[in-house]
């Protein structure tokens, strides 16, 4: 019996000796946790950033003597004049082609309000299909990789090899099918599929111009919702007629 009693008292101081720490450590870091979510409340929240750091247009050769030849050329028009009028308000970097320009003449007359009001980074005529060529490929928003939208014409020639080029170069190709179109239009699937297989992102305007923001609480978000409110006809007579089921 004498030996328990002498025992109790030795145990309990042990194990009070081995808790005690344990429980001020609890206690200190619930008032570090206290601390750092007043800190956090009372911090200003961050501002809204894009969801694309580096975006890019490529407008490639929407030209006048193309004009009877192209499927539903006119949509093309439409979806470009909603791209750059969206670049405007975005303040995008707008790169611009033609093929041939003496033969096949200019951009068409549609466009040329748009681009007069939108950041132009190049308008060259080549005659390389692809646009990715050297004064292009050498300005410095393709010094770091670049989300890069494409429309215009032809899909299976001049727009393929700017998508390849593009991503051979590393960098995030998005072939707009509301606004890439061929001759035949039978050529604009087999292009759209091939270019997907390739890493390229087959989308609408519309879409990539939001995800291009990511974010409703961006400044600009407000022009973009007018605007596509403002071309909502425009835009579906576009899908009808150049994506309908084709992608």
């Amino acid at each position: 019996m004498s030996l328990r009693v002498c025992f109790k008292p030795t145990i309990t101081s042990t194990l009070g000796r081995q808790f005690t720490p344990l429980a001020s450590i609890i206690s200190t870091q619930a008032r570090s946790y206290s601390i750092l979510n007043r800190a956090t409340m009372s911090s200003p929240a961050p501002a809204p950033q894009r969801r694309f750091q580096n975006p890019a247009v490529f407008v490639c050769d929407i030209q006048e003597k193309f004009r009877p030849a192209i499927h539903e050329f006119d949509k093309v028009i439409s979806t470009t004049s909603k791209l750059l009028r969206a670049s405007t308000v975005l303040s995008l970097p707008v790169f611009v082609t033609t093929q041939n320009r003496s033969r096949l003449g200019d951009t068409v007359a549609e466009l040329k309000p748009h681009l007069a009001r939108t950041t132009v980074k190049a308008d060259i005529d080549k005659t390389r299909f692809s646009m990715f060529i050297p004064p292009i490929l050498s300005d410095p928003v393709f010094s770091s990789p670049a989300q890069v939208a494409i429309v215009g014409i032809e899909s299976h020639i001049c727009v393929t090899q700017t998508a390849l080029d593009l991503l051979a170069a590393g960098h995030k190709v998005y072939v707009l099918a509301d606004g890439v179109s061929s001759t035949n239009k039978e050529e604009v699937p087999i292009a759209l599929a091939r270019l997907r297989q390739a890493g390229a992102v087959v989308t609408s305007s519309e879409s990539w111009i939001y995800e291009l923001m990511g974010d409703a609480a961006v400044p600009e978000f407000k022009g973009i919702v007018n605007l596509v409110k403002d071309t909502g006809n425009e835009t579906k007579g576009a899908l009808g007629g150049l994506v309908g089921s084709k992608i």
